[in-house]
């Protein structure tokens, strides 16, 4: 498998788009000096200003989390099985529409 093929797979998955490289000089046999620090650079995409736009809109209710993940850790969290049953078939139905 080809890691830069999957990367590359991946971002056009994503929509991000690459800028025009920078032309690229011959690298030295010698240890990057303080100069070659100052030419890297990072881009952000866009996927992940959305991914942490949706996570501060979530509703997602901490003090429940915290409840549920304190029942877990005492072995006292009950699901009734009906409940479990039933959201089971839901998934397996095809949308009515």
């Amino acid at each position: 498998m080809d890691i830069r093929n999957s990367l590359d797979s991946l971002k056009g998955l994503l929509g991000v788009t690459q800028p025009a490289a920078p032309a690229t000089q011959p690298k030295s046999a010698s240890t990057p000096g303080p100069s070659a620090l100052s030419s890297d650079s990072a881009t952000l995409s866009s996927a992940g200003s959305q991914v942490a736009l949706t996570a501060a809109d979530s509703d997602v209710r901490p003090e429940k989390v915290a409840s549920i993940q304190a029942a877990l850790a005492s072995g006292t969290y009950n699901v009734p099985p009906s409940a479990v049953a039933s959201k089971m078939v839901e998934a397996m139905m095809p949308l009515k529409q």
